[in-house]
């Protein structure tokens, strides 16, 4: 049986992998709860723009790290060998964790728009599709979302250009707002929408299917990253021009919204189709990442070793991949989309400030940007709604417990 995984992903399809990710994760989602936090459009811009840099910081750490680490398991690896043992298991645990979360909360996005009456059942069913797609191998995956974000960044050019042209659209929207969230609202705002930029880390926990990774990383993800960044913040300012800060913070759907507002009533089932679309896609691409931090886990002891087998045709990690496509789809069918979404976040920031600050320790050049990235991560991380935090803290906690207990059994076999 093989224990490598195949190289077969270039520069383009590492883009659109993490773009796959990033833009299914927000759009539709992560502005409308960032907006209620800030209270007015100009506070969300700026926890938009706050939110970029410090994913900004984390992309340049984690491409750093990735061309002379390009291992599956992304920051897992990273801070093994970076830092030690337990930090690295520390980042597995939170990736893990929180990106689970991300793909119970898009599984329920494509039900929620999909059909609303039985959304827990259409997000299982999207669940067991997607891992099928994964199981035959990441290049049949690439393809897939290829596609999918073909699809998505269309809907968002028609979303952006509806509201713009509309008569309905108001500069004013964009500074107004019915009460200032001030600097504790942007911070939330920014932590909640980190959530949509993370998708970056897809491309470097797919560092061993990845041709010549030492130079294709380091291009793939700051381009993945600059798109999305553009791409949100066209969406957020069209949206928040029709609906402004309060209308878009109560929204459900707040891009279906904001285009029946604008006028353009005709695009609204347009929207929901590529909003589910676009969580489809994020959530193939999460559930990619997802697998390949479990499969390096698992090769190293800390969680089962069954996980580590490698299929012998499709060389995809088989069995990491149903165990995750199996604890996704329990959540999904009892989750709540926007608890999730804190919860994924502050998983997801600490995963990212054990990765700023193993780039910290590979020279004096990195150390500016390794420590903006570590404070940032921190700071959105403790801004989280309370509940997100507590959470987050108490699986922290319990994956520290499971270390402890498992650490001396995977000793001297790694």
């Amino acid at each position: 049986m093989p224990h490598e995984l195949r190289r077969s992903l270039g520069v383009f399809d590492a883009v659109i992998v993490g773009l796959g990710s990033m833009v299914g994760a927000g759009v539709f989602v992560a502005m409308a709860p960032a907006a209620a936090a800030a209270g007015s459009g100009a506070l969300l811009l700026v926890g938009l723009a706050l939110a970029g840099v410090v994913a900004y910081c984390n992309a340049t750490a984690s491409a750093g790290l990735a061309a002379r680490y390009p291992a599956s398991g992304g920051t897992y690896v990273y801070g093994r060998e970076r830092l030690g043992p337990f930090w690295g298991y520390l980042a597995g645990w939170s990736f893990i964790v929180g990106k689970s979360a991300s793909c119970a909360a898009m599984a329920l996005t494509v039900g929620t728009y999909a059909w609303p009456d039985q959304a827990h059942a259409v997000a299982v069913a999207a669940v067991v599709a997607l891992t099928a797609v994964n199981y035959r191998g990441v290049q049949k995956s690439a393809r897939l979302t290829r596609s999918i974000v073909a699809v998505v960044l269309a809907v968002l050019a028609a979303v952006i250009t509806s509201c713009l042209v509309s008569s309905a659209a108001d500069p004013a929207h964009l500074v107004s707002g019915g009460s200032s969230g001030g600097a504790a609202g942007v911070l939330q705002a920014g932590g909640l929408l980190f959530f949509a930029f993370a998708g970056y880390a897809r491309i470097a926990t797919l560092g061993e299917e990845v041709r010549d990774p030492e130079r294709t990383i380091p291009r793939a993800i700051p381009l993945a990253l600059g798109i999305a960044v553009l791409v949100y913040l066209g969406v957020a300012i069209a949206v928040l021009s029709v609906l402004g800060a309060d209308g878009l913070g109560r929204a459900t759907a707040p891009l279906a919204d904001a285009v029946r507002a604008a006028g353009a009533q005709w695009l609204v089932p347009v929207v929901r189709v590529g909003a589910a679309v676009a969580a489809l896609g994020s959530l193939l691409a999460l559930i990619l990442g997802v697998s390949r931090t479990t499969l390096a886990m698992a090769r190293d002891g800390y969680l089962p070793r069954t996980l580590s087998a490698v299929h012998p045709r499709f060389q995809v990690p088989h069995h990491a991949e149903l165990a995750v496509g199996a604890v996704v789809a329990v959540v999904a069918a009892t989750a709540d989309v926007r608890g999730a979404i804190g919860f994924s976040s502050f998983g997801v920031l600490l995963y990212y400030a054990v990765a700023n600050t193993s780039a910290w320790t590979l020279g004096p050049e990195w150390r500016v940007v390794a420590t903006l990235g570590l404070v940032g991560c921190l700071v959105l991380a403790f801004s989280l709604p309370l509940s997100s935090v507590v959470a987050g803290g108490a699986v922290l906690a319990l994956g520290a417990v499971a270390y402890a207990v498992r650490a001396p059994l995977s000793r001297g076999r790694t």
